[in-house]
């Protein structure tokens, strides 16, 4: 879960590799560095512990020079947060560099046998041994060929990787691969640049390449880019990708962070994703690539994700069984992975949740699912990612580019998609008419002003974030799809505020959970009207009578909530109650927001945690 950026070409390296980098730190931000071949033929470089903005200032002062360079944003696996474990790393000579990103399985192995051929260690990471087994190839069978020392490398790893390695012997060219952890290049007037995503090359081009697993591409100060194979064959047309959106969505924009840009951003994000979807077939999924028959002979659902994700996942469940009547099972994607009894019934759809598209375990989990001979659909934010590629069907969720740690728009953007899903199911199998569908799409469309409405009230947040001053704990409280609001507000509080949650379905809060009541504990209760109103209010009576302060996400009108509750964050009526998660949930990112800034953190980079979790 770490940052890849490398450039070679006409321009100075470092200030693209350092903007990259920043870019990039959603990826992770424990500690970061830059190597660039300076003009004399040697390597020159800085790297510290801690954010990009520590190493631009080293960098700075170390004035360093050349136009060829890779750079590396960390999230530690092997290794404290230090300098000397922060990429890149160097062989023995101090003439080869490495930045990577993933996990070296084997490292230790391979570190034992390196050390006893002589070679000296300066970090604790698994990433290491990749330089000094670039060194032993250089040295030997592959000298004068950068890209066979690397693949010479690579084929005594195991587990996954994206690398990218400089030479001070060949300045000018970089080699760069990858298997199971995403890299992408770029070819341009001005040189060849690689990353691990898109983003820090929207600011240089619109047109990205894909690198496939085990290819390996050598990018030259030209700006054109050799890409062979996994079996040494030349890759003449490699997969294209157009950036469909501007740099500057990437930017704060007079925002005073990423987490209140994207929060704000929501109703566009779902108006994109709803425009044009009604059609012949009900629901216009084209990206389902399954024919009507195929869909109608579905028994069953099975929705795999992690985090956030999954709590979209729990949504989804009650939109399909509701509409299509088809049974959902939802699934930890990292506890699927390794269970061996888990039964798959005949005609299973398989749904991947993941919003980076590269999140390990899901990967996993949906690879295990083919396996089971399922098909495979992926709901992504990540044009061309892993999921999308390898999946059967895929519907991006038109989010944009996502740079808070904490996901906000791509998580309803997960929820509107799946009820398209459901749409699309129900009405193939024969469960909802034409007509219903058409009701069901204009409730939809509803969302992106009800949630404009919500964005208006967040005073309320600010002034019910008061509530969790000098506290140690909350819960938060919901039933039937309530509840995973509930789950998916306590997980944005503990991950931007460091501020202890528990979630909990309302009705189990008396089996256990209760005990932590005491006067002025803050209790979140999400009771919007429906049918389980008056079961959550009991609920929220039981709070009370221990001296809880409780905030309730209510819907306008409800004087009930009103008299009980010390802070009401409200909610406008919405037509049907499967998208109040998706209009309710603003008010939890928030008063999580709000929490954490009165506490002093950073929102868009909460320690410990990076965006797109690529490891298992």
């Amino acid at each position: 879960m770490c940052g890849v950026v490398g450039y070679t070409g006409k321009r100075q390296a470092v200030d693209w590799l350092l903007d990259g980098l920043q870019t990039l730190e959603y990826r992770g931000y424990d500690s970061a560095g830059v190597q660039v071949v300076s003009p004399s033929g040697n390597l020159h470089g800085v790297k510290c512990a801690g954010r990009v903005a520590i190493l631009r200032e080293r960098a700075h002062t170390a004035n360093l020079h050349g136009t060829c360079g890779i750079g590396h944003t960390r999230w530690a696996t092997h290794g404290t947060p230090t300098d000397r474990n922060a990429h890149p790393h160097l062989d023995c000579t101090g003439r080869i560099a490495i930045v990577h990103n993933g996990i070296i399985e084997n490292y230790q192995q391979l570190k034992r046998e390196l050390m006893a051929d002589g070679h000296e260690f300066r970090s604790d990471t698994d990433s290491e041994v990749v330089a000094h087994l670039v060194e032993e190839a250089w040295a030997g069978p592959a000298r004068g060929d950068l890209a066979a020392a690397v693949r010479n490398a690579c084929d005594r790893l195991e587990g996954s990787w994206a690398l990218a390695v400089a030479c001070a012997d060949v300045p000018g060219e970089l080699v760069v691969t990858r298997l199971g952890s995403p890299l992408v290049v770029a070819s341009t007037d001005d040189g060849a640049y690689v990353a691990s995503d898109v983003m820090p090359l929207s600011s240089v081009t619109s047109r990205v390449f894909q690198l496939d697993d085990r290819d390996i591409a050598t990018l030259h100060a030209d700006g054109s880019i050799d890409i062979v194979d996994r079996d040494g064959r030349l890759v003449s047309n490699p997969v294209a990708m157009e950036i469909d959106w501007d740099a500057s969505a990437a930017r704060l924009g007079g925002y005073s962070d990423f987490m209140a840009k994207e929060i704000s951003e929501q109703p566009e994000a779902i108006e994109r994703l709803l425009a044009g979807r009604l059609g012949k077939h009900g629901i216009e999924l084209d990206e389902l690539k399954l024919g009507k028959e195929e869909l109608a002979a579905l028994r069953h659902v099975v929705i795999i994700a992690c985090g956030t994700s999954y709590h979209a996942g729990l949504t989804a469940k009650v939109a399909i069984e509701r509409w299509a009547k088809i049974p959902v099972s939802v699934e930890y994607a990292s506890e699927f992975i390794y269970d061996d009894d888990y039964l798959v019934p005949d005609h299973t759809l398989c749904v991947v949740i993941t919003q980076s598209g590269e999140t390990a375990d899901t990967l996993a989990a949906a690879r295990r699912m083919r396996g089971m001979g399922c098909d495979v659909f992926a709901i992504t934010n990540v044009l061309g990612s892993t999921a999308a590629r390898e999946a059967d069907g895929t519907l991006y969720v038109q989010a944009g580019p996502e740079v808070a740690v904490a996901s906000t728009k791509a998580y309803t953007a997960q929820m509107v998609a799946s009820f398209l899903l459901a749409l699309r199911l129900g009405f193939a199998n024969g469960r909802l008419t034409r007509d219903e569908v058409e009701k069901h799409l204009h409730d939809l469309e509803q969302i992106p002003d009800l949630m404009r409405e919500v964005l208006s009230r967040r005073w309320q947040d600010k002034q019910a974030a008061r509530r969790f001053r000098h506290k140690g704990s909350s819960l938060f409280l919901g039933r039937n799809v309530s509840s995973a609001t509930a789950f998916e507000g306590a997980l944005k509080l503990k991950e931007i505020s460091y501020l202890h949650a528990e979630a909990y379905p309302a009705g189990e809060m008396k089996h256990g959970p209760i005990a932590l009541l005491e006067p002025g504990f803050p209790v979140v209760a999400v009771v919007p009207a429906g049918h389980v109103h008056d079961k959550t209010m009991s609920n929220i009576q039981e709070c009370l009578a221990r001296g809880a302060s409780v905030i309730a996400v209510a819907t306008d009108g409800d004087e009930r909530v009103a008299k009980l509750c010390q802070e009401v964050l409200g909610v406008p009526n919405c037509p049907d109650d499967i998208i109040v998660p998706a209009v309710s949930v603003l008010h939890l990112q928030m008063l999580a927001r709000y929490v954490a800034r009165d506490r002093g953190y950073d929102v868009d980079k909460p320690r410990n945690l990076a965006k797109s979790v690529t490891v298992e």
